[in-house]
């Protein structure tokens, strides 16, 4: 008596679109210039120009500084207005203790030995040094002061004054100064949209004698296809298995659930193949012997992630339902992953003629 027994399979994909999120991007300010005594094309940047930044990176840049004089004092007066009046910027700190010269940045001088930073008036920093130390560089300096807490007003004009001075109390011998102007601005919005992404192959596998699921050698000469796993003739004396392999790529942070059933156990008329016992997806055993009749599935994922992870390895199989049951899953964003999934069936001596068929279909979901 032969039975055959032809079994396709359907494919169904699922998508979702990730919601976008929101955030600032740093805006660097460049600042104006206005000119006063000797330095020229000076410039002040901010690294975060945004209202009320804190640990704000001011860098002040200079040319046509006066390197023949040694000087004893930096000093940084911040103002609303060109002429130093007006005040401190609404919201400004220069004393917090943050604020400090960053020394490895700032090249105005070779060296910053000896020199103390003073910031007990907001608004005013004094760098001084009892020894007169002259400036590196003639053009391109910096003088960088970190941990500033920006102002309040955006997009109103505010100024700072860069002085040097051969005295120590940053009055006594003025050298070089320049005013230059500079704004707190608001950062700007993005937003950006990102949609979910899931694909889902499937591929047939050759039973070649070595090539297996799950410990179960696959049939020789057995060859499914992406869409059918045709058994073909199977006898009461030996069990036919079969495979296919399932590939997801998913940019789901939660990576993806694959999912199995079937339409209904194999059925020509009014017969039918009987399912594999009473092993369940949630406890799969091993598979009855040849036979006896049985119809059910394995898979390779022994990281599933729901139920006992591990609960198919040691050629454990289960009977097929008309329920999702699940046999492939990542939890985390995964490109071409590929696992193997095998199906067996026995018959056994009374099993009826005919040619049995059914459907098992899979569900690929992302997880969001």
């Amino acid at each position: 008596m032969k039975n055959r027994i032809g079994i396709s399979v359907i494919r169904s994909k699922y998508r979702a679109i990730a919601g976008g999120a929101a955030f600032a991007l740093p805006v660097l300010a460049l600042v104006g210039v206005v000119q006063a005594a000797v330095l020229s094309t000076a410039s002040l940047s901010l690294s975060d120009p945004r209202p009320n930044s804190t640990l704000v990176k001011y860098d002040f840049l200079a040319s046509n500084v006066t390197t023949g004089t040694a000087i004893r004092c930096v000093q940084l007066a911040f103002s609303a207005n060109p002429d130093g009046s007006g005040g401190v910027p609404t919201g400004m700190s220069t004393t917090v203790a943050a604020v400090a010269v960053n020394t490895a940045q700032s090249d105005f001088f070779a060296s910053h030995t000896g020199f103390t930073l003073d910031k007990t008036t907001n608004g005013i920093l004094k760098y001084t040094n009892a020894t007169a130390v002259a400036p590196s560089l003639a053009s391109g300096a910096n003088f960088v002061v970190d941990g500033i807490t920006n102002g309040s007003q955006a997009n109103d004009d505010k100024y700072l004054t860069f002085s040097t001075y051969t005295g120590a109390d940053c009055t006594t011998g003025p050298s070089d100064s320049v005013t230059v102007g500079f704004l707190f601005t608001d950062g700007q919005a993005v937003t950006v949209s990102v949609d979910g992404s899931l694909t889902f192959a499937v591929a047939g596998v050759t039973g070649a004698g070595g090539n297996t699921v799950n410990s179960e050698t696959i049939t020789n000469g057995l060859a499914t296809t992406s869409s059918t796993i045709p058994f073909a003739t199977v006898t009461a004396t030996t069990n036919k298995v079969a495979a296919q392999d399932l590939t997801v790529s998913t940019n789901s942070n939660l990576g993806y659930t694959v999912s199995t059933r079937y339409t209904g156990a194999p059925t020509t008329g009014s017969f039918t193949i009987s399912d594999l016992g009473t092993h369940t997806n949630a406890a799969p055993g091993t598979f009855s012997a040849a036979g006896t009749e049985g119809f059910g599935y394995t898979t390779e994922d022994f990281t599933l992630g729901t139920g006992t992870a591990n609960r198919f390895s040691a050629n454990k199989w289960a009977a097929f339902t008309t329920a999702n049951a699940e046999v492939a899953y990542n939890g985390t964003a995964t490109a071409a992953q590929t696992t193997r999934v095998g199906f067996e069936v026995g018959i056994s001596s009374v099993t009826e003629p005919g040619a049995y068929t059914s459907t098992v279909i899979y569900t690929a979901t992302p997880v969001y």
